[in-house]
């Protein structure tokens, strides 16, 4: 069979089983592209497939990685139907690059973006500063992910009971998020400031709009966060990596975890209601946030050492 077609039908294969399957598709037409579309896939020699894998930067990325599962997924279902009589991948993987670690704010750079999102612009764009920051503050103050904040429509909006509903996010999983007092008076702010813009009101719109009343798309707004995190200059030094508009979930989550211990809560039982809030599909995802930041430590050890020397009273 030909390599275009195998491809195509172990997609479809995926996304049958409800998966969303993207990332791995975009990486298995390439490899299709790469090799050639008529090529039999049993003619697919190891060499090929390293040739595909290596080609890009030098350093071994996770993107490499990434590259290896969706082609090993792929030749799995091959072997399993007898397309191919074995897998040309290589056995010996390269040695996995350090784990990118996510960019905690401090309070002082959460306010300086918040505020320095009002003037970053030099040259009008279609996306208006106050928009961008309520993007911003909304995407921390809720800890979600960009895609369900510039996803947000005005039907999943329920101000009376102070609750969004992100519609069907990360693995078609829709969830509720909750807010406070504060968060409902900014909404509503926001929502007068639109109303001024004479901006579509039907409950099928979404919350935010660019200058022609048209739904911006992620890569707008991760631009526009770029332009605003530079000029406020919260930088990493010495890393490739630059903190990220995603690390704002990042560090609502951190600093959830760093108020309940200081407000001296079980974290432990607490932890499962945070991985339903963030919507994560299992509880290691919001567990790796107990070992992310020095102050999170030093709360989680300052109360250990309450516990301690209270039994030492006892």
């Amino acid at each position: 069979m030909r390599l275009d077609q195998l491809i195509k039908q172990y997609i479809e294969y995926r996304l049958s089983l409800g998966e969303k399957f993207k990332t791995n598709s975009s990486y298995l037409r390439a490899f299709c592209k790469a090799i050639g579309a008529s090529v039999p896939v049993d003619a697919i020699t190891e060499e090929m497939v390293n040739a595909f894998l290596y080609k890009g930067p030098k350093n071994i990325t996770s993107g490499w990685f990434i590259k290896h599962t969706a082609l090993l997924g792929f030749y799995r279902y091959a072997l399993n139907r007898n397309y191919v009589d074995k897998i040309p991948l290589p056995t010996e993987l390269p040695k996995h690059p350090q784990p990118f670690i996510p960019y905690i704010y401090t309070n002082e750079e959460l306010k300086l973006l918040f505020s320095t999102a009002l003037t970053y612009q030099t040259n009008r764009s279609h996306i208006e500063p106050y928009m961008a920051q309520t993007v911003l503050i909304l995407t921390y103050v809720l800890g979600l992910r960009l895609h369900e904040t510039i996803n947000i429509k005005l039907s999943s909006i329920d101000l009376n009971s102070s609750v969004i509903t992100i519609q069907e996010s990360k693995f078609y999983k829709s969830r509720l998020v909750p807010f406070n007092q504060q968060v409902n008076q900014f909404l509503q702010k926001y929502l007068e400031w639109r109303k001024l813009r004479k901006q579509a009101n039907d409950t099928e719109s979404y919350l935010f709009l660019d200058n022609k009343g048209k739904h911006f798309n992620i890569g707008t707004m991760r631009g526009a966060f770029k332009l605003i995190r530079k000029k406020a200059g919260v930088i990493r030094k010495n890393s490739t990596y630059q903190p990220r508009i995603h690390d704002l979930r990042h560090t609502f989550a951190v600093n959830r975890l760093i108020a309940w211990y200081q407000e001296n809560k079980d974290v432990q039982q607490l932890l499962p209601i945070l991985s339903t809030y963030l919507g994560h599909t299992y509880l290691a995802h919001t567990s790796v946030y107990l070992t992310m930041t020095n102050e999170l430590l030093k709360s989680a050890n300052l109360k250990f050492e309450n516990y301690a020397f209270k039994g030492e009273q006892q």
